[in-house]
C-alpha cells in the first residue's frame, strides 16, 4: 500500500502534499478490499495502483493547491488546519487521474518501464509467461493494464466527488466543468497523438495540438483552474491562471520530450530508447526533419520507429537532433514560454507566497532533470 511517509522530490516544501498522500493511501486501503473480497486474484491490481501512487512529483496536486490559494487572495493555511475545503481531495483526484493516463499511455507507446519499474502491461505480460498461462502474453498484459487504468479513472472520479461535497453553488459547478473538460481533452489529445503518428503528420500545428491537449493542459492549466474553481476565483484570476498554466504546461511537455531523447533513465525512470522506437512526432523530431540534409534525413528514417533500435541508432538520432539545431530550438522555446509565463504571473494580483510558489513550480516544470 501507499506509504505517505516516503520522501518525494517535490519542488516546494508544501505540507498539504502530505495530506494528498494520506488521501490517496486511505482511498486505496478503503477500496482495495472490495476487489479482494471478490477474489484474492485481484490483489495484484490493488498493488499495482498502490505502487504507482507511491511515486511521482505531485506537480498536478501542487498546482491545484496553489490555484486554490490564488483564488483565496492570500496564502492558504497549509499547516494542520488544512487548505481550502475540497482542495486536497481534488488534488488527490488529479493524481489518480494521472495514474490512469500513465498506464494507458504506456500501453499505446509500448513503454517497458515507468518510474524505474516495469510498466503495468509489461509486468503482467511477464507474469503470464512465467506462470505458463494460455494465450498471448502481450495481449494479456495489455488487457490487464487497460483495466488498471480504468480502475484509476473510476477512483479519480470518486475522489473528485468527495471534493465537491465540500463546496456548493457555483464553486461546485465550475469545478465539475473543469474536471469534465480536462478528461475529454486528454482523451482527444491521446487519439490525435495516435492518429498523427499513423499519418506521419509533421505539421507544426499538428505537433502543437497534441502537445497542448495530451499533456500540457491537464498537467498545469486544468489543475490550477480546478483549485481556483473550488476557491471561488474571479473571472480575471481564472483567465490569468489559464494563460500562465498553458505556457508552463507546454514548457513541461517540451522538457519531457527532451528528456525522452536525452535524459538519464536513472533519473527519469524510463528507457531513453522509447521515443525513438515509437517514432514519436515531437517538436525535436519534426524540426530536425525540416532542416536536415539528405544524409541526416535518411538517418532519421532508418531509426525512428524501429522497434529494435540499438544504442548506436539512438546515438545517431541524438547526433542529428543536435546537429540540425533542433535541440537548441526546443530549448529556446522552453525559455520563451517560461518568460511569457512569468510576465503573466506578474500581472496577477497574488499574495507574495503564492506568487513565489507558482514561479518556483514553473521553473521546476521547465528545467527539471526527471
Amino acid at each position: 500500500m501507499l506509504d505517505a511517509s516516503v520522501e518525494r522530490p517535490v519542488p516546494l516544501d508544501l505540507p498539504a502534499l502530505r495530506e494528498v498522500d494520506d488521501v490517496l493511501a486511505a482511498h486505496i486501503r478503503r477500496h482495495g478490499p472490495v476487489l479482494e473480497a471478490v477474489d484474492a486474484e485481484l490483489a495484484p491490481l490493488v498493488d499495482d495502483v498502490a505502487r504507482l501512487a507511491d511515486g511521482g512529483k505531485r506537480l498536478r496536486a501542487a498546482f491545484c493547491l496553489w490555484g486554490a490559494s490564488a483564488a483565496a487572495g492570500a496564502s492558504l493555511d497549509i499547516g494542520p488546519a488544512g487548505p481550502l475545503p475540497g482542495a486536497v481531495e481534488a488534488a488527490a483526484a488529479l493524481e489518480m487521474f494521472h495514474l490512469a493516463a500513465l498506464v494507458h499511455d504506456d500501453v499505446m507507446d509500448r513503454s517497458e518501464t515507468r518510474r524505474g519499474l516495469p510498466s503495468i502491461h509489461h509486468a503482467h505480460a511477464q507474469r503470464h509467461r512465467s506462470s505458463g498461462y494460455l494465450g498471448d502474453a502481450r495481449t494479456y498484459g495489455d488487457g490487464v493494464a487497460v483495466l488498471v487504468g480504468d480502475l484509476c479513472l473510476t477512483w479519480s472520479d470518486d475522489l473528485l466527488a468527495r471534493a465537491l461535497t465540500e463546496v456548493d453553488g457555483r464553486r461546485r459547478t465550475d469545478a465539475r466543468d473543469v474536471w469534465e473538460q480536462m478528461r475529454t481533452q486528454v482523451l482527444a489529445g491521446q487519439y490525435l497523438d495516435l492518429l498523427h503518428q499513423a499519418q506521419h503528420d509533421s505539421r507544426p500545428e499538428a505537433v502543437a495540438q497534441v502537445l497542448r491537449y495530451k499533456s500540457a493542459k491537464y498537467t498545469v492549466e486544468h489543475p490550477l483552474l480546478l483549485g481556483a474553481a473550488l476557491g471561488g476565483a474571479t473571472d480575471d484570476v481564472r483567465a490569468g491562471l489559464s494563460a500562465f498554466g498553458l505556457r508552463v504546461g507546454e514548457a513541461f511537455q517540451l522538457r519531457d520530450d527532451v528528456l525522452g531523447l536525452f535524459g538519464d533513465p536513472r533519473a527519469t525512470g524510463k528507457a531513453v530508447h522509447d521515443d525513438v522506437r515509437e517514432g514519436k512526432r515531437t517538436l525535436l523530431v519534426t524540426h530536425a526533419e525540416a532542416v536536415a540534409d539528405d544524409v541526416q534525413r535518411q538517418t532519421l528514417r532508418r531509426h525512428l520507429g524501429d522497434p529494435d533500435v540499438d544504442v548506436a541508432g539512438l546515438h545517431a538520432v541524438q547526433d542529428v537532433v543536435r546537429a540540425t539545431g533542433a535541440l537548441d530550438h526546443v530549448e529556446r522555446q522552453v525559455a520563451r514560454l517560461v518568460e511569457e509565463a512569468a510576465t503573466v504571473l506578474d500581472g496577477l494580483r497574488l499574495d507574495p507566497t503564492t506568487h513565489a510558489a507558482l514561479g518556483s513550480l514553473s521553473d521546476a516544470c521547465a528545467w527539471r532533470a526527471a
